[in-house]
């Protein structure tokens, strides 16, 4: 009908739908990232663009390109980039908690009783390796989170 939908309208409405968890997401990223400076933890220019080649690399796989996700996703590049960059600290924060044992591959494959042809065995073991490393690494993520929240002094001004 022609009338305006002002700016603050919109904001409100977006305040209530997802200020909360987009407040806990720039706290979390502000812990880590005291947390790896305090630890002197540093993300190389070479790690970012092994990352970056990595997932260029799945894209294209896709048959799609990185700008085509990027802009899909509403992301650009330094979003990317400072995605890897929070992801790398945590992972190096965490790092010495996280190890898989061939022994902890075996009982994953007795466990799921998972058959797994002769010649693919070591390409298999890899993946549940991964997979394993992965479910640790979120689990001490998790960890690391919830303690660097109860350690540090929150204060909030707005209340969702």
């Amino acid at each position: 009908d022609g009338s305006p939908i002002s700016r603050l309208a919109i904001i409100q409405k977006l305040e209530k739908a997802s200020g909360k968890n987009l407040l806990d997401s720039f706290i979390t990223e502000k812990l880590v990232q005291m947390e790896a400076d305090a630890k002197k933890i540093v993300v190389s220019n070479d790690e970012i663009n092994g990352e970056i080649k990595k997932i260029e690399d799945q894209i294209l796989a896709q048959g799609s390109t990185l700008d085509a996700a990027l802009a899909g996703q509403g992301m650009s590049m330094d979003d990317l980039k400072k995605q890897i960059i929070l992801q790398k600290e945590v992972e190096k924060l965490v790092a010495d908690k996280i190890t898989v044992t061939d022994e902890e591959v075996a009982q994953y494959i007795k466990d799921n009783k998972i058959s797994i042809p002769k010649e693919q065995e070591a390409a298999a073991s890899d993946q549940i390796k991964n997979e394993l490393r992965n479910q640790k690494l979120n689990k001490e993520v998790d960890a690391l989170i919830i303690t660097l929240k109860s350690q540090a002094k929150i204060r909030y001004f707005v209340n969702y």
